[in-house]
């Protein structure tokens, strides 16, 4: 944790010091994307580019109310279930969102009603199977 400035000491050897020490301590190792380009560098940006940016990271859920970011999120692990290769895949993933929907259903989000009941895992691998055949 960054500590306050001691008195007499210059910003900029401040600064400096707490960076150097955590070099040492190795904090900036194996950062995302460390020695890659910057996404983007170089292009124009258009005006509110970062909003943009944000939209398209959150796809599209960002500032929509917690009940509907998780609906949206078990249509998406529905999807991904039935594109999963393997029967232990899908109801790996099904399981996970069925734990996450039932933590909802305990301790109710904000936002709409959820009207969201925990997949059926068999009947979902049931329907990868027929949808992989076709």
């Amino acid at each position: 944790m960054t500590q306050r400035k001691p008195p007499g000491t210059g910003f900029e050897s401040w600064i400096d010091r707490q960076i150097r020490e955590a070099q040492e301590r190795g904090e900036f190792d194996d950062l995302p994307s460390a020695g890659k380009p910057l996404s983007g560098a170089g292009e124009p940006l258009e005006e509110d580019w970062w909003i943009k940016r944000k939209v398209r990271e959150e796809e599209g859920t960002a500032g929509l109310p917690p009940s509907l970011v998780l609906r949206k999120e078990a249509e998406t692990a529905r999807a991904r279930a039935l594109a999963a290769r393997t029967d232990d895949e899908a109801r790996a993933i099904i399981g996970q969102m069925n734990a996450k929907i039932l933590d909802a259903l305990r301790k109710p989000l904000s936002g709409p009603p959820l009207n969201l009941m925990p997949f059926d895992v068999d009947a979902v691998v049931r329907e990868r199977k027929g949808t992989s055949r076709a």
